[in-house]
């Protein structure tokens, strides 16, 4: 009788009886709430930041976006400087990324020696435990001064090209993609790594059976394969780099202005936020502050959720063709 009241219901599938009891009603309440609370936060924060916003967006529209003018003391804002510092420096960390990544990721797939492989990919997991701020000083009492150095030259070699014209300051945009490159290189890598690692045994052995080198058969074989692995874990990476706020607020100059040169300082989205919020003066400061947020929340909320439907396409299809 007891199991009889604790039993909800009874049912068939195939050949196998399935029984519900009241503990597994209660976990899957208990469960579906936990995952309830993630869309309700979603929700809330989404809410916040539309209300908070409100008054910017009354007063500028969509010029907002396209404005580049920020003057608080005046009352003028607009977002197209930040944009495009958040912008820039993400590529420019992809840019920079992406091939080493990759070339870690294959070493450590197919090239290293076994004794090599976990030391390796341990160093690369404690790289990305560093906070932030501390890559930030590093990056103003080592880099800065290197790519200070660096961009006079760069400056008298190739000043004729737009992205190298100008002084160099140290605290740049080419400070910051490279900063923001060291953080990503770790999640890059171990995305990748995994993408590589499960390409079938079978398929590496017919390259090389056809008489393919060991470099055709990785770039024949291999990163085909797991080009939805890879790509994925670009776009996971440039998530990373679209909200990093400390390391990038240190080191990117953080002056409000659209600059080709690669050696002039810049702004992006977060850094602006985090320099500047406390001090709003008044509420519209705040409201356009917010609204930058706003813009910032749905271009990381697009890139990630590109990363998940990758992801839920790998696993559907159970690899990385």
């Amino acid at each position: 009788m007891r199991e009889m009241s604790k039993t909800f219901s009874l049912f068939f599938i195939g050949e196998r009886k399935v029984k519900f009891s009241s503990g597994d009603f209660f976990f899957k309440t208990l469960v579906t709430g936990c995952a309830i609370i993630i869309l309700i936060y979603a929700s809330l924060l989404l809410a916040e930041l539309f209300s908070g916003s409100k008054l910017s967006f009354e007063r500028f529209g969509i010029s907002f976006i396209f404005g580049s003018s920020w003057d608080p003391v005046n009352g003028e804002y607009g977002a197209l400087p930040f944009i495009f510092g958040t912008l820039v420096s993400s590529l420019l960390a992809l840019a920079i990324a992406v091939p080493v990544s990759l070339g870690i990721s294959i070493y450590l797939a197919e090239l290293s020696p076994r004794a090599l492989r976990a030391p390796i990919s341990v160093i690369l997991e404690l790289l990305a435990a560093i906070p932030s701020v501390i890559i930030g000083l590093w990056g103003i009492f080592v880099l800065a001064p290197f790519i200070r150095d660096a961009g006079n030259i760069l400056e008298n070699l190739f000043g004729f090209l737009p992205i190298f014209r100008g002084p160099s300051y140290g605290l740049s945009m080419l400070t910051g993609g490279v900063i923001l490159a060291i953080m990503i290189i770790p999640i890059i890598s171990s995305v990748s790594r995994e993408a590589l690692s499960s390409v079938p045994q079978g398929i590496k052995e017919a390259a090389l059976a056809l008489g393919a080198t060991r470099w055709e058969m990785i770039m024949m074989s291999m990163l085909p394969y797991a080009r939805s692995g890879l790509l994925g874990a670009i776009i996971l990476g440039l998530g990373r780099a679209m909200g990093e706020t400390m390391a990038i607020t240190m080191v990117i100059g953080n002056v409000p202005r659209i600059s080709p040169s690669l050696l002039a300082p810049s702004y992006t989205m977060s850094a602006v936020i985090a320099n500047e919020f406390a001090e709003a003066h008044d509420y519209l400061h705040e409201s356009a502050l917010i609204e930058i947020g706003l813009i910032l929340c749905f271009t990381t909320l697009v890139v990630n959720a590109l990363a998940r439907a990758l992801i839920w396409k790998i696993r559907a299809r159970g690899g990385y063709p």
